[in-house]
């Protein structure tokens, strides 16, 4: 498939600017947005299954169904979900001045910014795009979108979707390169929306900072799960499995590492196993098994196994399919790697699984805040103390408790991360707030204390006491 050209970099900033212009003439009123909304909705589900063919085209082969949930319909829900709050959350919010201000008034309206835009990831190509688009289309702005060069595919049907959907002067999408994506970063926008790695991240925040252009960063990092002794270990493997192996586990907030008393290591390990056979059969054959993004992406993630292998540890292939040809990675786990081990540096990012084996729950929390706060933490035990302990004891981006990934979908929680694992955070009003300006609005009456106060102030000393106690 032909794929549209790179966007020279001599064009970024008058796109920005042709949006920027058509904005400041006319800023999109609700039933603009409103109308936005619904319309991107109405293009997208009639071309799903367009999408899910374009997205499986970009990953050499991709679950179909696994594609229609991830980048189907949280992108439908999300859009359901703003233009269901969006009058409301549009209404200037009256707030008390107080008795010193009286009889003034005041009041919190959400403006919009201006152009914001968009830097979305390869993992889940239409998800990472539109949610970040729409909301800012909700907010009241123009989008400047920046998809991934690694699935270009995914970046025509994008184009092609937003060209049908809004004029060029309202959205705009660029493509290309590291360089493009620099140079995109670098530029002026009111506000920028980035998800990515921790380690383009700060490349991104760099590139922003001469602008000071404010910033929704959405990382990664090593999202720990905790399974207490008095959970199911075949329940926890479940759940484990459907958030690490879905999307072959390229996605930021897969479960990275498990921590789990030494007494029930064997026992997880051999429920993942059964986990992964009922699932998958033979990956191979199956449908449902999604493949590795790129050769760079396998060579990583096998560099981590020869590594894991080198340092003697236990690495367990849970299917015996697994073929460089088609990147058709095989899940695996590695059994209590050490800091120093590659598997236990950076994001996986892949479906490699760690099982570190710890004494107690205490030593697991301790682990945890050893390290970068991660994006995600996923902790499993029935017993609510315990759970209150972990969550008082430790902080992330966002949290499920005896379950993974599923905050992502709940459009009333704020997603994003803290420190190495991002700053600031969008979904629902969240994201609302953050591409919008809460524009603070004090409506003095006639006559006004205020206007008492000036020199000489002996004249008006009895006030200034009365006010100042």
């Amino acid at each position: 498939m032909d794929t549209f050209a790179d966007t020279p970099t001599a064009e970024l900033a008058p796109t920005l600017q042709r949006l920027r212009d058509a904005w400041q003439t006319r800023r999109p009123d609700y039933r603009q947005r409103r109308d936005d909304l619904q319309r991107l909705r109405d293009a997208l589900k009639w071309r799903l299954a367009e999408m899910a063919d374009t997205v499986a085209a970009d990953f050499g082969h991709r679950s179909r169904h696994e594609t229609l949930i991830a980048d189907g319909m949280t992108v439908l829900n999300e859009i359901d979900h703003l233009a269901r709050h969006l009058r409301g959350w549009m209404k200037p919010r009256r707030v008390g001045v107080g008795w010193r201000f009286w009889p003034a008034r005041a009041e919190v309206r959400a403006e919009p910014v201006g152009v914001v835009g968009v830097i979305s990831p390869w993992n889940y190509p239409v998800n990472l795009a539109l949610i970040p688009l729409a909301t800012a289309i909700a907010a009241g702005n123009h989008v400047y979108l920046k998809p991934s060069e690694h699935t270009p595919r995914s970046t025509e049907f994008l184009r092609s979707l937003l060209a049908e959907v809004f004029p060029a002067e309202r959205v705009a999408v660029a493509a290309g390169g590291a360089d493009i994506a620099g140079a995109f970063a670098a530029l002026p926008f009111d506000h920028l929306v980035f998800t990515g790695s921790t380690a383009v991240g700060r490349k991104v925040m760099a590139a922003a900072a001469p602008n000071l252009t404010p910033l929704t960063l959405e990382l990664g990092g090593k999202s720990p799960a905790i399974i207490c002794d008095d959970y199911p270990i075949e329940q926890a493997a479940s759940r484990l499995a459907t958030g690490k192996w879905f999307n072959g586990g390229q996605t930021c907030i897969a479960p990275d590492y498990v921590l789990v008393s030494q007494s029930r290591r064997d026992a997880l390990v051999q429920a993942l196993r059964h986990q992964v056979q009922a699932r998958y059969g033979s990956p191979q054959a199956a449908d449902d098994y999604t493949r590795i993004i790129n050769d760079g992406q396998y060579a990583r993630l096998q560099g981590y196994l020869d590594d894991a292998r080198g340092r003697g540890l236990d690495v367990i292939a849970l299917s015996a399919q697994h073929d460089p040809q088609q990147r058709l990675f095989a899940p695996h786990l590695v059994l209590d790697p050490g800091d120093d081990a590659k598997v236990m540096q950076d994001e996986i990012f892949g479906p490699i699984l760690p099982i570190c084996s710890v004494e107690s729950l205490d030593q697991a929390i301790g682990y945890i805040n050893a390290h970068d706060r991660p994006l995600a933490l996923y902790p499993f035990s029935r017993d609510r103390r315990s759970v209150e302990k972990i969550l008082r004891s430790t902080l992330a981006g966002g949290v499920t408790v005896n379950d993974t990934v599923l905050h992502f979908g709940i459009n009333n929680l704020p997603f994003g991360g803290i420190g190495p694992s991002g700053m600031g955070a969008y979904h629902g009003r969240a994201g609302f707030d953050a591409m919008s300006k809460a524009l603070p609005i004090l409506w003095q009456s006639r006559r006004a204390g205020s206007d008492l106060l000036k020199p000489p102030y002996s004249k008006v000393q009895r006030f200034i006491d009365f006010i100042v106690r």
